[in-house]
């Protein structure tokens, strides 16, 4: 028995919109998808101004935050993964931020 493979091609992210309680990308093929700021806390945690900050990576592929040192992908948000990010490595950074 033979199983044949199927290859999902995965869109590009082209534009990024950050509010108080959603992450929404415009993908490349037409559609938008959106999760809560809630699954990723540097974001939750960051200012509008940061929010806005980002820069598109691997022509795409993914989101990158560098004020926020955070990156997030077209696959991951398409899967429906909030972020990894242990709890000890936010509160790390998290304490960076208010000694600052």
């Amino acid at each position: 028995m033979t199983i044949s493979a199927i290859q999902i091609e995965i869109p590009h992210a082209e534009n990024v919109t950050v509010t108080e309680d959603t992450l929404s990308v415009d993908l490349s093929d037409g559609r938008t998808i959106s999760a809560p700021v809630a699954w990723y806390p540097r974001l939750q945690h960051a200012s509008q101004a940061e929010r806005k900050h980002w820069r598109l990576i691997g022509k795409g592929v993914g989101i990158h935050w560098e004020d926020l040192d955070e990156d997030i992908s077209v696959e991951g948000l398409l899967a429906g993964k909030p972020s990894g990010e242990s709890q000890e490595s936010f509160k790390k950074w998290l304490s960076t931020r208010t000694s600052a």
